[in-house]
């Protein structure tokens, strides 16, 4: 007689997030034991029937065991938790995607904010394979949902000849995220101590702090982007010829 115990042990029990891959292994592992026909159909031929119920049974979670302790045959076991499934995964990915629809980066860093939509749209594609979230959609979700300050920068890579992958976006942008960290306040005793200076001195101050602000922060942000232009054609180039 054939023992099931290892192989059916060493499996991963089902529980309310896993059905998809539990799913698809206990088929190949139902038709590696000739027992798929039986799962598939009402055939009730013992004691094959009453195997292919054990191994159902035994690769559940206690919680989920009484949707099918009550069938009669492996069909109707199986048909119980797919149903049941059916329903979580509908419910699941309607609040999914509801929360993919309203998603946006507010307080969240860069690289924080790419790996929650990231995530999303991976368990959306797990529990909805004909409709899997591609990269350009991602692509497109995460740049609506980036702060403002983000907007000239994306609008520059789209001039590039070849735009920048999901990841090369986020490396810069996550690059200028730390430059932006690294600019010079203007502190507020130095604001006040600028009302006490002269006309000409006050305005050759202002001069002075204007530039520091938005020319040379401007400055190296567009030779951020560049060389991060220059380095992904290089990789791509590196790449295409080996």
């Amino acid at each position: 007689m054939v023992d099931f115990s290892s192989p059916v042990n060493g499996m991963e029990k089902l529980n309310d997030f896993n059905y998809n891959n539990w799913s698809t292994r206990m088929r190949y592992y139902l038709l590696g034991q000739d027992l798929w026909d039986i799962v598939g159909d009402n055939n009730t031929t013992p004691p094959t029937n009453d195997i292919a119920l054990y191994v159902l049974a035994v690769t559940v979670d206690d919680e989920l065991l009484q949707h099918i302790k009550s069938a009669k045959t492996p069909k109707e076991a199986w048909d119980n938790l797919a149903t049941l499934f059916a329903r979580t995964n509908d419910a699941k990915l309607q609040c999914l995607e509801n929360e993919l629809l309203s998603i946006s980066q507010q307080s969240m860093t860069v690289s924080q904010y790419f790996s929650k939509v990231k995530s999303i749209c991976e368990e959306i594609s797990k529990l909805d394979h004909q409709n899997a979230i591609s990269e350009i959609r991602m692509r497109r979700i995460i740049i609506h949902g980036l702060r403002p300050e983000y907007n000239g920068i994306v609008t520059a890579t789209r001039g590039w000849a070849n735009e920048p992958t999901l990841t090369e976006l986020e490396n810069i942008l996550a690059n200028q995220e730390a430059l932006d960290k690294q600019i010079p306040k203007v502190s507020i005793k130095e604001d006040e101590s600028a009302l006490f200076s002269n006309k000409r001195g006050f305005k050759g101050q202002n001069r002075n702090r204007a530039g520091a602000r938005d020319g040379k922060p401007m400055e190296r942000s567009w030779r951020l982007v560049e060389a991060t232009r220059k380095e992904g054609l290089s990789a791509r180039g590196s790449s295409s010829r080996s």
